[in-house]
């Protein structure tokens, strides 16, 4: 464990770039968007104490012995955003890299990367499969820089499933066998059958899950397979189902078409990923079952990067059905969170605002800075006593985690704001630290 830490970037000095978190901090002169509200509220002061909002108050907050004072200049205080599905380990890195170069030099990457998913804003992340256990203990524990991360592990996959990217010298595997490469760096685990599933996802969990991810179909980054590919069966969905109920958690299935979203929901699985092929029996099923839905918004290769074969093909049909997703999601009223799920690549990854500014084409901007802290937060809380943070997310008021932001204008009249991070957040703070502030002198 001790070798994993420091592999991971040796960061004391982007640490110490963090406020201590001992002092309070005393908000003042801005306007709130609280992470529900559809308007802005004003005349308020906020008061930070211990890596939780402690006080919102209209009249005077009298700042404590020691405390800094923040004024915001009129400008917007809201909730650190939520990123509903990311990689922590894969969004940096092309495939080719992750797949052949050393692991010490895939953390120190992805801690890098994890401190710029920060500083875009996103305080928050959920982890929807890869090894990112040491790097989000490096993070909570102040020896990286980075976002909350709440993990999944190694996505579980049938053989031949979406993240079986095993080499076809590597077949046929043996029940019981020894582990691919794939599996041995944590980035998939694979497993046929009922005891198979409920194994790998014990393992998980023993790691640390705060979730467990299965993939019920095909995916776009997996060549071999398609989308419309079914992958589980339900007696295997329903055993990760069961383990994870145990620990009194979830389980997130990755699923694009119909057939795969209802064997998942009949399993009992609790959120959908993707869903792009989606029909309208389907959407009715998810509504009535009051099961979440986390999908993306992709629009084109613009969100995805070049793509060629199979991949591309599938990529063709995601950006195809996404008007449709969205439109079943608000016909029938579903849970939806919002997540990016950018890979591979440093340039895609730091298109995570612009991702979000997408939702433009259906929801109002409120209603998108909604769904990527108070609603994103809600679907966190999933996770039961597995929560790695207990606490509320997401939203401004008083006990919650004070993960806040202060933007550069008004995002509920202009969401480009969230498209411009480096620019438009002058204010970056996580757990009651501040890791950016640059207001103007």
């Amino acid at each position: 464990m001790g070798a994993s830490l420091a592999a991971l970037g040796l960061a004391p000095r982007a640490a110490a770039q963090a406020s201590d978190a001992g002092r309070p901090i005393v908000f003042s002169n801005f306007k709130l968007f609280d992470g529900k509200s559809k308007a802005l509220q004003g005349g308020l002061r906020l008061l930070v104490d211990g890596g939780r909002i402690k006080t919102i108050a209209t009249n005077d907050v009298s700042p404590p012995d020691g405390a800094e004072v923040i004024d915001c200049g009129g400008r917007t205080l809201m909730p650190g955003l939520i990123d509903a599905h990311w990689h922590t380990i894969f969004a940096g890195l092309p495939i080719s890299a992750l797949l052949a170069a050393d692991v010490g030099y895939v953390l120190l990457a992805a801690s890098a990367e994890a401190r710029r998913t920060l500083m875009r804003g996103f305080t928050t992340v959920r982890d929807l499969g890869g090894p990112s256990f040491a790097l989000k203990q490096a993070i909570d524990e102040g020896l990286a820089v980075g976002p909350r991360i709440y993990p999944s592990g190694a996505m579980i996959t049938a053989s031949g499933g979406h993240g079986d990217l095993r080499p076809l010298t590597d077949i046929p595997r043996m029940a019981g066998g020894p582990p691919s490469a794939v599996e041995r760096s944590g980035g998939a685990s694979i497993a046929d059958g009922a005891d198979e599933v409920r194994l790998r996802s014990r393992e998980q969990l023993m790691q640390g899950a705060s979730q467990i991810k299965l993939t019920g179909s095909g995916g776009v980054s997996s060549p071999r397979t398609t989308l419309d590919m079914v992958t589980y069966s339900e007696p295997e969905l329903r055993a990760a189902v069961e383990t994870a109920a145990d620990r009194q958690t979830y389980v997130a299935v990755h699923a694009y078409p119909p057939a795969a979203i209802q064997r998942a929901v009949a399993a009992g699985a609790q959120c959908i990923e993707h869903g792009h092929l989606m029909d309208e029996a389907t959407a009715r099923i998810l509504a009535e079952s009051n099961v979440w839905l986390s999908t993306q918004p992709f629009l084109s290769e613009e969100d995805t990067g070049a793509l060629s074969g199979q991949s591309r093909q599938s990529a063709l049909r995601v950006f195809a059905g996404t008007d449709r997703v969205y439109a079943l999601a608000k016909e029938y009223k579903i849970k939806t969170a919002f997540g990016s799920d950018l890979l591979f690549s440093a340039g895609l990854a730091a298109r995570q605002g612009v991702m979000l500014t997408h939702l433009s084409r259906w929801y109002d901007n409120a209603d998108i800075l909604r769904m990527a802290t108070a609603t994103n937060g809600e679907l966190l809380a999933l996770s039961g006593p597995r929560n790695p943070y207990p606490g509320k997310l997401g939203v401004v008021e008083e006990g919650a985690l004070a993960d806040l932001l202060v933007v550069d204008g008004d995002p509920l009249e202009d969401i480009g704001l969230m498209a411009n991070p480096e620019t438009s957040l002058l204010v970056i703070m996580k757990d009651g630290k501040l890791y950016k502030d640059a207001r103007p002198t």
